[in-house]
């Protein structure tokens, strides 16, 4: 499993939010960069970067911050937010970004998701995000009538590189991962699954390593690093305990 620290951007500033609702956007800090660089000196292998603004205008908002930290750090990172074309995809895998990650358009164009896996395979990850079943649009501001199931099988063939769950109800609000709706969907899917939305304590992490999550790639991690509740040396710690039980 690899646990995602997740940078999430809004006017250029580190937030983290509630249930998607910009109007409850804690700022965690002014220079993301900076944020991205103590991430990766805590040993974090990959980095989770979402353009909160992007995702809610359709188009990248926080350019300059992703560049930044893009320049500063040499683990890979994966994106998204406002990704809804090729030309926007190619431009951000030309910076750098070693996955793009495609949420919205996944429901409205299956298509260029479809082409986006085929031309660039390894580099395509589709956000679901679900609120009450169904997987929700446009920054989470709009709710369409399919399920997470039926969006996730829609790619089996596709070659996309991972599916990224979030249930909507729990991010941010450090109650824990839905479990149940994230291990229903990686039995659904042959597409590797990462778990994402309420990861709250080191108990969470645990959990993840138990033998019934075996199919749960990683999870994303937000708040609860920001606020303390999760050390990161015990975080990784914990999983390279379980990937070599031996050492």
């Amino acid at each position: 499993m690899i646990l995602y620290p997740a940078i999430d951007l809004k006017e250029g500033r580190c937030v983290r939010l509630v249930q998607g609702d910009m109007a409850q956007a804690k700022i965690f800090g002014d220079d993301p960069a900076a944020q991205a660089a103590t991430f990766e000196d805590q040993g974090f292998p990959w980095l989770h970067v979402v353009d909160l603004d992007g995702a809610f205008a359709g188009a990248p908002r926080n350019a300059a911050a992703v560049d930044a930290i893009l320049a500063r750090v040499g683990i890979p990172v994966q994106l998204g937010g406002g990704i809804r074309d090729m030309k926007t995809l190619e431009g951000w895998l030309a910076k750098g970004v070693a996955r793009v990650i495609i949420g919205t358009a996944a429901v409205r164009d299956p298509g260029f998701v479809r082409e986006a896996a085929r031309l660039h395979p390894g580099k395509i990850a589709v956000g679901i995000d679900a609120k009450d079943g169904r997987v929700a649009v446009e920054g989470w501001a709009q709710t369409s009538s399919m399920t997470a199931e039926e969006l996730g099988r829609r790619f089996e063939d596709a070659g996309v590189a991972a599916i990224i769950y979030t249930d909507i109800a729990r991010d941010g609000i450090l109650k824990g991962l839905n479990v149940e709706m994230t291990l229903a969907l990686a039995e659904a899917v042959r597409i590797p699954v990462i778990a994402s939305g309420g990861l709250a304590s080191i108990d969470d992490v645990h959990r993840l390593l138990q033998p019934d999550c075996a199919l749960i790639a990683g999870a994303i991690t937000g708040r609860a690093l920001y606020d303390g509740r999760i050390d990161p040396q015990a975080a990784l710690a914990a999983i390279a305990q379980a990937r070599n039980p031996a050492a």
